[in-house]
């Protein structure tokens, strides 16, 4: 028993916050209250759930001995020694043909979709974590992933700005998550993730600074295009966009006064204020769209 729930810490539950960007679709298409929709997304979002649960054992495992000198990753189970690499891999063994088998049966489309993720994650595990730029593109890619794949689970065209607006974002954070790190661990952040070494705080500044002025601009034309008053009828998206500005001018305030960032997820559910700005941006968007 004391396995299985080292096993279900080594899956990361708090983290899986990142895969409600499947429902983007759902909410997007103006389905979130037509229910065989948003039953059809909601197992994909467990099934992608699990899935990167996989993919952050086959993390801990390759980043065992470093994880051991961090000082917050050292207190992982398998870091710390608590769960048995056996362990971990033999729920490895049970689990990902279990999840493949289940989204191939879902939909073979679907099932692609997962399965280049897993392939894209491996990669990352392996090889693209350390290479420095495509280590965050590929986190990118990751997100830009889960919302085709909430696409194709109910059948709807994907917008071609919801792919701009993930990209954008998902670089946002992930160049965030890069800076805190360089940052807090200081001249030890090349011990602990290698890419580390070939990023300096300015360059990360600069490309937090590209990033947050595309996500804006690119927001604000998806509100104002014509192909998405055309979809929704309305001019009225526009008001989002001060939920939207708030809430990345938030995160910056975290990432460079609170030296926070190194958790995106965390932030996301602990952090009041960008709760808040969060949940207006989703009930302003709601009446909008659906009022």
């Amino acid at each position: 028993m004391k396995a299985l729930i080292l096993i279900w810490k080594s899956l990361r539950p708090r983290q899986w916050t990142k895969n409600l960007f499947i429902f983007a679709a759902v909410l997007f298409s103006q389905n979130i209250f037509n229910f065989p929709f948003l039953l059809k997304t909601i197992f994909p979002f467990f099934i992608f759930c699990f899935f990167s649960g996989c993919v952050y054992i086959i993390n801990d495992l390759t980043d065992l001995e470093q994880d051991r000198h961090h000082p917050v990753k050292s207190q992982r189970p398998l870091a710390s020694g608590k769960l048995k690499i056996s362990y971990a891999i033999a729920a490895l063994i049970i689990l990902l043909p279990f999840l493949l088998g289940i989204s191939y049966c879902l939909s073979h489309s679907f099932f692609w979709i997962v399965l280049i993720y897993f392939l894209l994650q491996l990669a990352y595990s392996f090889y693209l974590k350390d290479i420095v730029i495509l280590d965050v593109f590929a986190i990118a890619c990751g997100f830009v992933l889960r919302v085709v794949a909430g696409a194709l689970v109910i059948d709807v065209e994907i917008s071609s700005w919801l792919i701009i607006c993930t990209i954008l974002l998902a670089l946002f954070l992930s160049l965030g998550k890069r800076r805190y790190e360089l940052v807090a661990l200081g001249e030890e952040a090349s011990n602990h993730r290698n890419v580390l070494k070939k990023y300096s705080p300015y360059l990360l500044d600069q490309m937090i600074s590209i990033v947050t002025a595309a996500t804006v601009v690119a927001y604000c034309l998806y509100t104002v295009s014509e192909e998405t008053i055309g979809k929704f009828g309305t001019r009225n998206l526009i008001f989002t966009v001060p939920f939207v500005l708030y809430g990345i001018f938030r995160y910056l305030y975290l990432i460079h006064q609170k030296n926070s960032g190194g958790s995106p997820e965390n932030i996301l559910v602990t952090d009041k204020p960008l709760m808040v700005g969060i949940f207006l941006w989703i009930t302003v968007a709601g009446i909008i769209l659906y009022g």
